[in-house]
């Protein structure tokens, strides 16, 4: 197995359209990395939540998430379910991110989701991190634009209990929907890891790599 991510990393960016999507999509994930990279710097930006107790859960949330690691969040106002309609205030946001961090490693949502506040989010990014591996992570929920990986990153079972125990624990705010449980989140990550050979993994999409095998 060739591994896509440098041996050390210093550095990654967190994309969020609200608050508990980057743990939902990426916790497993974040915490082995946080836990392999000592003093991992992790910047993080979120478009919608800010002034409300949401706010409050996602920063407690990515504290546990990045165990250790030098973390910067910023949590923005836009409104839920609306960010299409702000699309220059999320632009020059992300522009203005964008020049606030130099991550090896990127995670955001995927194209292909179906909430528009987390696909105009999607589209946005490659536009200011043109030269960085993005990893777009999946949201489970309602809709049924679950995606086919083409990155899956086993985690041990451990983890993935952790995982599904930090989001109950941060977010209550979300206990009440009928998909925000246990049971969800461990059977997705259970079908990624039997989808590579593993108890448990992450699955993620990636729209471009660039090789290189030693050319110079």
């Amino acid at each position: 197995m060739i591994p896509l991510v440098p041996a050390r990393l210093t550095e990654i960016a967190l994309l969020g359209a609200h608050c508990d999507d980057i743990a939902i999509g990426a916790g497993a994930t974040l915490l082995t990395l946080a836990r392999a990279h000592a003093g991992l710097r992790v910047r993080a930006l979120v478009l919608s939540g800010a002034g409300t107790p949401r706010a409050a859960e996602e920063r407690a949330a990515l504290e546990s998430f990045c165990p250790g690691a030098d973390l910067a969040l910023t949590v923005l106002d836009v409104p839920d379910g609306r960010v299409p309609a702000h699309w220059d205030r999320v632009k020059d946001a992300l522009a203005a991110f964008r020049r606030s961090t130099e991550p090896e490693l990127v995670f955001a949502p995927h194209r292909g989701d179906a909430h528009q506040d987390h696909r105009t989010l999607a589209e946005l990014v490659p536009t200011e991190f043109r030269n960085h591996l993005v990893l777009g992570y999946e949201i489970l929920k309602w809709e049924t634009d679950t995606p086919r990986p083409t990155v899956l990153h086993p985690v041990t079972p451990e983890v993935a209990a952790e995982k599904a125990a930090l989001l109950a624990k941060h977010y209550p705010s979300q206990a009440q929907r009928d998909w925000f449980d246990d049971e969800s989140f461990l059977g997705l990550a259970r079908l990624r890891g039997v989808q590579c050979h593993a108890p448990y993994a992450e699955g993620f999409l990636m729209d471009k790599i660039v090789l290189d095998v030693g050319s110079g």
